[in-house]
């Protein structure tokens, strides 16, 4: 369903935004909590340097926002409207789901906020560091 060269395949994999060949992460499991922020500091297979610049990744903050609403917004529609619970308990499955979803979150939001600047060149450019 997903193929490399799309950009969804990028942000749901957490694979390089470049090559698509190697995860960005050092641990591929959001719940690892220690290392939900360590990343490769380079693509291996394209030199891709992830951290463009310092504090590069702050701007993801803003994808977040949005990201937590959306996942706030499925819990709401799940709970409150299929389900029928009260608003009491629709309101608590809502903090729920986004205290569970937190490390999901953060990842994509910095696999969105990536791919908004790197572009998919499926050659690579080994040797050609940023």
């Amino acid at each position: 369903m997903l193929k490399k060269g799309n950009k969804l395949y990028s942000i749901l994999t957490g694979s390089c935004p470049r090559c698509h060949e190697e995860n960005m992460y050092a641990n591929n499991n959001p719940y690892a909590i220690g290392q939900i922020f360590k990343m490769h500091e380079r693509c291996s297979n394209c030199g891709l340097k992830y951290k463009i610049e310092p504090s590069f990744f702050y701007g993801s903050m803003y994808v977040s926002y949005g990201v937590g609403i959306a996942f706030a917004v499925a819990a709401f529609v799940i709970v409150f409207l299929i389900v029928g619970a009260s608003l009491v308990n629709t309101f608590i499955a809502i903090v729920l789901t986004l205290i569970v979803f937190m490390p999901v979150i953060i990842r994509l939001s910095r696999n969105i906020w990536i791919n908004f600047f790197i572009k998919y060149e499926p050659k690579g450019l080994k040797g050609q560091l940023e």
